[in-house]
């Protein structure tokens, strides 16, 4: 997976489409990806004994990191990210601009 936890990334597909966040949690095993303010699912919470009243809590859901771009450094667009290789280290680089990322 390209993408890295503390990216900032534009959704491209789906019901957030055109929502931009940064990356919280990735999971690179299953390709999904946890996005500030986007994808956002309601969680009934039963009453226990900490909390003696039940309650409705917002909570971020994993997202397809197919369904979002990179946004570039420069341009603040849209990208593609690629690797190659800068003194002897491979990198990553926003495919738009040239731009080696981090």
């Amino acid at each position: 997976m390209k993408l890295r936890k503390g990216d900032s990334v534009v959704v491209v597909y789906g019901k957030d489409k055109g929502k931009q966040g940064v990356i919280q949690r990735a999971f690179p095993h299953v390709n999904k990806v946890v996005i500030e303010g986007v994808n956002l699912r309601k969680k009934h919470v039963k009453p226990n004994q900490s909390n003696s009243e039940g309650q409705i809590v917002q909570i971020y859901a994993p997202i397809d990191a197919s369904n979002v771009m990179l946004l570039d450094p420069k341009s603040k667009k849209p990208t593609r990210v690629g690797f190659k290789v800068v003194n002897g280290k491979k990198v990553r680089y926003a495919k738009d601009s040239g731009t080696v990322l981090e």
